[in-house]
């Protein structure tokens, strides 16, 4: 995810809540990708694969729900024993509607790999030219 523009928070929590709701009143199951990775994530360690972890947070899964601007946090039960579930916001990959796979990948913090050519000087910016 790219910084939030100087003097704004991100918007990724209120597009989360956005795209929550759009998915529940189309009356959907939705799902998030979460980087298991990401300092202060808490899942049950079973659920994890490959660092990632899908949770379904629709409201007959969870318990107390609270889709916050800096955390996602419930309570659920995985292979019948109650967990308390914390992630970051900074943490969720995606959100989607499990029966159709519709719903939002959010951008990864990841730098910005350095230049080819071993410059400072920023890549040079597409050119588009119009078709008929």
């Amino acid at each position: 995810m790219s910084p939030a523009p100087e003097g704004m928070t991100t918007n990724r929590p209120y597009l989360l809540r956005a795209l929550y709701e759009w998915i529940v009143d189309n009356g959907l199951t939705p799902h998030i990708l979460v980087d298991a990775e990401v300092d202060a994530v808490d899942v049950p360690e079973h659920t994890v694969q490959k660092g990632k972890v899908v949770l379904n947070i629709v409201s007959s899964a969870t318990e107390q729900l609270q889709l916050d601007n800096d955390a996602i946090h419930f309570k659920a039960r995985f292979s019948g024993k109650p967990h308390q579930i914390y992630v970051p916001i900074d943490a969720v990959i995606a959100i989607y509607a499990r029966e159709n796979g519709q719903g939002m990948m959010f951008a990864q913090d990841d730098p910005s790999p350095p230049p080819v050519d071993g410059s400072d000087d920023p890549p040079p910016r597409p050119q588009l030219k119009v078709v008929k």
